[in-house]
């Protein structure tokens, strides 16, 4: 795990928006540059506005980057009917999926929560899941302070898409 306590800085232009879709300038490594992370991490921030919680009160805005760098944002949607609720990492993930998009680098979570990191639920790693084991989960805090991991560190021991494909027994022994 890495911390960090870096506050985050970002300008228009290095962000680029096209489609309603913005776009990070980030060299082609499966390491992201600190000025990436800061922008991903101000991107989630941003998000957190948008939150529409008027039960909670607990905003949570995720920035989603995939593979070439484009960023799709979510907030958390609440619903009085409380399960039909949506969390912020669900929606970042479901409107890059709504585009094509499968694979990801990262995901940046923020809330207003200052004195610990945000930390995805359990039905979000799952979701986060998903779409691989291997790919960074950045969880912050208001001042851009972050804990990397990766969603194995999250959810380890997981269940995911290629258990399905694993060679399953499909008649019970008499004895059980």
């Amino acid at each position: 795990h890495e911390a960090t306590s870096q506050t985050p800085r970002a300008t228009m232009d290095q962000v680029n928006f096209s489609r309603g879709v913005m776009h990070i300038k980030d060299h082609g490594s499966r390491d992201l540059s600190q000025e990436t992370v800061k922008r991903l991490i101000l991107q989630s921030q941003k998000a957190k506005q948008q939150a529409y919680c008027p039960y909670s009160k607990f905003r949570v805005g995720a920035a989603l980057l995939t593979l070439d760098n484009c960023v799709f944002t979510g907030c958390n949607v609440e619903n009085a009917c409380y399960n039909l609720g949506l969390c912020a990492e669900r929606t970042a993930i479901s409107k890059a999926v709504s585009e094509g998009y499968r694979s990801f680098k990262a995901i940046a979570i923020a809330s207003d929560l200052n004195d610990q990191f945000i930390s995805p639920c359990g039905g979000c790693r799952q979701f986060i899941r998903e779409f691989g084991s291997n790919w960074d989960v950045y969880l912050s805090k208001p001042d851009g302070s972050y804990l990397k991991m990766t969603v194995d560190e999250l959810l380890p021991v997981s269940f995911g898409p290629e258990e399905l494909s694993m060679k399953k027994v499909f008649e019970i022994s008499p004895e059980y």
